[in-house]
């Protein structure tokens, strides 16, 4: 039996709806997307785990009970899946590192559970840089995730695998997390759709501490309906997670894609960025589109430059430190460099110089990012300022201001997520010169998530992406 290309690249809410239609069967589903995987996984290695034989299994029986009318949720037979930092029960998560090569969790996170209990059927665990540290998906324990559209740049990081895995029709949805970009960096880079939701829109708990505030679930898909399916049954709240949000949203609801209630900030006037033109001329044709489906869309400005990526920088490498700086101790050695740089530079910052962080936050947020989210729905911006760069680099590598003040960088994602609250999604708003996709990232109003999602919608009936497939 060969590949059939077209289910790989089939949405998730067709594969459900044909199977409870009785038009397609879960084992045909979980066949194809692993010998997608078998084809795929050598040149790209998107999947560090796969679990052919308990996936057919699954299989098998989500297929009995449909033929007896019964179906579990809204993803009865879907495969997905998981990044490898993210527990998993009786199945080994590395969170990339070899400090933690021989973790065997002995339960599932809750949005494993969540994907589970609505009938989907996880094929394995893909791929992440080590502790989700950087924006390349490179680690000495996983080895190098390698782009769809050209196996010489990068996917982008950390959940590069959940991007590649999805982009290439693996699976049609895949979770990833989100702490500075991880879900929209390889989202962009890789042509598909990636969101950090609101925070506590998706219960976390996967760290010893349930307080902090930089950290999300977020679904990568190919279509914008896919990503809400995702969000529709891992939602909150769930008391594991004191954070999680109290209110659902429907999801699931339509969209109006008539915007003529919408304003829209275009931000290309933002710390002196220097964007690719091809990302800048992307991004305008996105904000165009929605110009003619009625937003007011108006030119607007940030002041955010180098500062702020710091500042995010910093408030990163405490987190590290505090969660995974014990491992020094035992696996300095077999540690990528540049994480023992940002835990070594973590475990010597001072609890008043990290406490302090926060009043250069509640300025950028009350000067500049309010003031402009009080005037207007929402914000758009280039989700990276270039397309996907070779591999083997690093994210402040590319942190470079001019004599002019002319500010070289490469992801727009971190300083959003120092506002976690509010929603950004990023989704494919062109190709470049040399085949490569490009990302536009929404920024909404505090939990309006279907805001960022409707917008996104409206883009994607307007400049469709979908069937846009690498040739790998």
């Amino acid at each position: 039996m060969s590949v059939d290309i077209d289910l790989c690249y089939m949405p998730a809410t067709e594969i459900a709806e044909r199977i409870r239609a009785g038009s397609l069967t879960a084992k045909r589903v979980i066949e194809n997307s692993l010998m997608r995987i078998a084809a795929v996984n050598p040149k790209l290695n998107c999947f560090c785990s796969v679990y052919s034989g308990e996936a057919l299994l699954i299989a098998e029986e989500l297929d009995r009970e449909a033929k007896a009318g019964r179906f579990r949720g809204p993803l009865h037979g879907v495969p997905f899946a998981i990044k490898d930092l993210t527990p998993t029960k009786g199945k080994r998560t590395t969170l990339g590192s070899y400090a933690y090569a021989d973790w065997v969790p002995d339960h599932d996170a809750p949005i494993v559970e969540a994907l589970k209990a609505a009938g989907g059927v996880m094929l394995g665990k893909t791929t992440t840089s080590e502790f989700a540290s950087s924006g390349f998906t490179e680690s000495p324990l996983l080895g190098i995730t390698r782009n769809p559209w050209n196996p010489d740049r990068s996917a982008g990081g950390s959940s590069g695998g959940s991007a590649v895995a999805v982009a290439t029709g693996c699976v049609p949805i895949a979770e990833g997390s989100d702490m500075g970009g991880s879900v929209r960096v390889p989202a962009a880079f890789c042509g598909v759709v990636g969101m950090k939701p609101s925070f506590g829109r998706i219960p976390f708990t996967i760290l010893p501490s349930e307080f902090d505030q930089l950290s999300h679930f977020g679904p990568l898909a190919r279509t914008v309906a896919d990503a809400c399916l995702f969000l529709q049954v891992t939602q909150g709240p769930d008391e594991r997670d004191v954070q999680s949000l109290t209110v659902p949203q429907n999801f699931l609801a339509p969209f109006d894609t008539d915007l003529t209630d919408l304003s829209i900030g275009l931000c290309l006037d933002f710390g002196r960025r220097a964007w690719h033109p091809e990302v800048e001329a992307a991004v305008r044709a996105a904000a165009g589109a929605l110009s003619e489906a009625g937003a007011r869309v108006e030119n607007i400005s940030l002041p955010w430059g180098l500062e702020l990526d710091e500042l995010w920088l910093k408030h990163w490498e405490v987190y590290l430190a505090t969660f995974f700086g014990h491992t020094l101790k035992t696996h300095r050695a077999k540690m990528d460099p540049e994480l023992v740089r940002y835990l070594d530079n973590g475990l010597a910052t001072s609890a008043v110089e990290f406490k302090s962080l926060e009043i250069a936050r509640t300025s950028a947020w009350r000067n500049h990012l309010a003031p402009i989210l009080s005037r207007y729905h929402a914000l758009l911006c280039p989700t990276m300022a270039r397309p996907a760069v070779p591999l083997g680099g690093s994210d402040a590598s590319y942190w470079k201001v001019d004599p002019d003040g002319t500010y070289h960088c490469l992801d727009v994602t971190a300083p959003f997520s120092l506002f976690s609250m509010c929603p950004a999604l990023s989704i494919p708003c062109g190709w470049s010169s040399e085949d490569l996709p490009m990302g536009l990232q929404i920024v909404a109003r505090r939990h309006d998530d279907r805001l960022a999602l409707r917008i996104g919608a409206t883009v994607e009936q307007r400049m469709p992406w979908a069937h846009r497939r690498p040739g790998v």
